[in-house]
């Protein structure tokens, strides 16, 4: 029976008593009170968000940016999709279904490392001692077909998820104990420990999956190409198999009046567009067949656009989101190979790799040489281990190379004429103390077999980076093959290890690590190192690294993760596990010039989400200025009276 509400006004004074008595206790013992209580944003130590509770938008957006047109973009993946939901292993998929068509519990803030604000979920509550995070939801969340989101969807959405969607979600939510539903708009997750700093935002960053829509289908194949039931801002309109994904804006959709959402989806339908040629793609966005274009190749990016439209500005180049981080890239030596055993064989192999020359010949100097895990980060390792680090290496001393402790790692420099005798060398002596020697003009070990190994490559473009590296390689005696195949061939060979070495994304998403947590199992734990569909493409196996990032994932406080992600880079980059590559500095992009965009930039994103359509066709830069110069006064909240009355 529920309490009369005299009866609430009695308890009140006792539970008024009770407080009181807790107080004075935890003062008198020095221990700060801490008391959970439901919040608008969730950080990852507890430090106070960006945004207070009253909000209005963020700063990345213009909150009277008009509503309607069109963008067409081509997909960040090489080849054509197989299934259209991202959340298993079965090949290609189209990402956008992710941030368009699901809304999450909350939305990642693109201008914080690691801030989440409530959007399906309106508040969200955690344990002070980190044991659970509870989500109460807008009452107003809706699936696209009307039906109320409800704490049963969010349960569903994690079982299916831990148990049919991809490997990356075992290790993701592994702390998680339980979960319960509270009422049907509460729903509460318990964990193992409180050790997982960032647990609590990964589940509130997670999307909400429809049970009653998903129950009859075979989740497990990504839905095929049937249109997925959602609850964000857009829904497949349009499906070309294997081609072509066509949204459209919900204009009624429940949560466009949010601070979250305000600003953002403003265009009405959406395109992308799968190309299994990177040259093919480059000459349709200069034909003008769509709008936007991420460019991934230097030399693409410097000299293939050659349209008459660049000269006049219909056609735009431009490098977005410069103080954004990026994700590491490199070639990764498969571990379970003998080759690929000895360090001393990879730190030599890592040497002969001329990136000055490849730089400055092929890629225009367009790039930056990598020298982290974690480049552009304040987590990469680019000193000496200070106090509180070495602290933290100590215990793994015997365990990890003797150079952490000492040196800061500087990937190999050459002075770019293509000759490094040197280095060359230097890679000789490495590979006879590890049992290779010369005979017939081949490096071979003692059982006679030679020093050989094939590139494998699924997504193109990596010939003329590899080329000169095996010839290279060729002048002391080491054979190496390069192999194309197609993607889903590709799919299916990483996924069963097969391969010698391969370039990968750290992630493999291409987003860079901001707020680092359990995905490192993922990418570099021992449990992930042969699991089918996780990231661990080098088959990395160390417990000094599994420690590390066990002490990374329970640290307390963000210059305690820090100091733990500088020395698992260190490890990384000492364990010579694979040969970084480079990065720009920013991400490039052509499109057409017929879209507006904010007077801020996002820090850790290009922000497409927050553009919206000026003119139907591409103008001029001469036309674009004049179309856009009545806009200053709307920035600064100066409204023309044709604004106010659009909106």
């Amino acid at each position: 029976m529920c309490a009369s509400p005299l009866s609430w006004r009695r308890l009140l004074p006792g539970v008024a008593l009770l407080y009181t008595v807790v107080f004075f206790i935890s003062q008198l013992s020095g221990v700060p009170m801490a008391i959970a209580a439901p919040l608008h944003a969730l950080t990852v130590y507890g430090e106070a968000p960006k945004y207070p509770a009253d909000f209005k938008h963020f700063d990345y957006v213009d909150p009277y940016a008009p509503k309607g047109g069109s963008l067409s973009r081509a997909s960040e993946e090489i080849g054509q999709y197989n299934y259209l939901t991202p959340y298993v292993d079965q090949g290609i998929s189209v990402s956008q279904i992710d941030a368009w068509v699901y809304a999450p519990l909350a939305y990642r803030s693109l201008d914080e490392p690691y801030t989440v604000y409530g959007l399906v979920a309106e508040k969200l509550e955690r344990d002070p001692n980190n044991l659970w995070v509870r989500f109460y939801l807008n009452p107003n969340a809706r699936f696209d077909d009307g039906t109320p989101i409800t704490a049963q969807d969010v349960r569903y959405t994690y079982q299916t998820l831990i148990t049919q969607g991809s490997f990356s979600y075992r290790p993701l939510y592994g702390d998680v104990k339980d979960v319960v539903i509270e009422a049907p708009g509460q729903i509460r997750f318990d964990f193992k420990n409180n050790l997982n700093r960032t647990l609590a935002l990964d589940l509130a960053s997670m999307r909400v999956l429809p049970e009653h829509w998903w129950k009859t289908r075979d989740f497990t194949k990504g839905g095929g190409f049937e249109p997925p039931l959602g609850s964000g801002p857009y829904r497949v309109s349009r499906v070309d198999a294997g081609r072509s994904v066509s949204f459209e804006r919900v204009k009624h959709w429940w949560a466009k009046d949010l601070p979250v959402s305000r600003g953002l989806y403003n265009f009405d339908t959406l395109t992308v567009n799968f190309y299994g040629d990177v040259d093919v793609a480059r000459q349709l966005v200069q034909a003008g067949s769509f709008d936007y274009n991420r460019e991934f190749s230097s030399s693409g990016y410097v000299v293939g656009y050659t349209a008459p439209t660049l000269q006049d500005g219909r056609l735009q180049k431009n490098i977005l989101a410069r103080q954004r981080p990026v994700a590491g890239q490199g070639f990764v030596f498969n571990l379970d190979k003998p080759v690929f055993q000895d360090r001393r064989v990879r730190e030599a192999l890592a040497m002969l790799w001329d990136f000055e020359w490849v730089n400055g010949q092929i890629m225009r100097n367009f790039y930056v040489r990598e020298e982290s895990y974690f480049p552009k980060s304040e987590m990469a390792a680019r000193e000496l281990p200070d106090a509180q680090e070495l602290k933290i290496l100590e215990p793994l001393r015997g365990k990890i190379p003797d150079e952490v402790f000492t040196q800061v790692w500087q990937a190999p420099k050459t002075d770019g004429s293509g000759y490094i005798r040197d280095k060359q060398l230097k890679a000789l002596k490495l590979l006879a103390d590890a049992g290779w020697h010369a005979r017939n003009n081949r490096l071979v070990n003692a059982a006679g077999e030679p020093l050989t190994f094939t590139f494998l490559d699924g997504q193109g473009g990596f010939e003329r980076l590899v080329l000169p590296y095996k010839r290279v390689l060729a002048q002391i005696g080491i054979t190496l093959n390069f192999r194309r195949v197609d993607s889903a061939q590709y799919m299916n060979r990483l996924n069963a290890r097969d391969y010698d070495m391969i370039v990968v994304s750290l992630p493999n998403n291409g987003n860079p690590i901001l707020s680092p947590g359990r995905e490192l199992y993922n990418l570099f734990g021992s449990q992930s190192a042969r699991q089918v569909g996780s990231s661990n493409a080098m088959v990395l196996r160390d417990p000094a690294v599994d420690a590390l990032i066990d002490g990374l994932v329970a640290a307390n406080s963000r210059n305690d993760m820090l100091h733990y992600a500088r020395a698992l880079d260190r490890v990384l980059l000492w364990g010579f596990y694979m040969i970084p590559n480079y990065y720009s500095q920013g991400t490039p992009v052509v499109y057409a010039n017929r879209f507006g965009k904010p007077a801020v930039e996002p820090i850790f994103d290009v922000g497409l989400e927050s553009w919206w359509q000026v003119s139907a066709v591409p103008l001029t830069n001469a036309q674009m200025a004049a179309r856009q110069a009545p806009q200053v006064s709307v920035q600064s909240g100066a409204l023309s009276s044709a604004k106010m009355q659009g909106r």
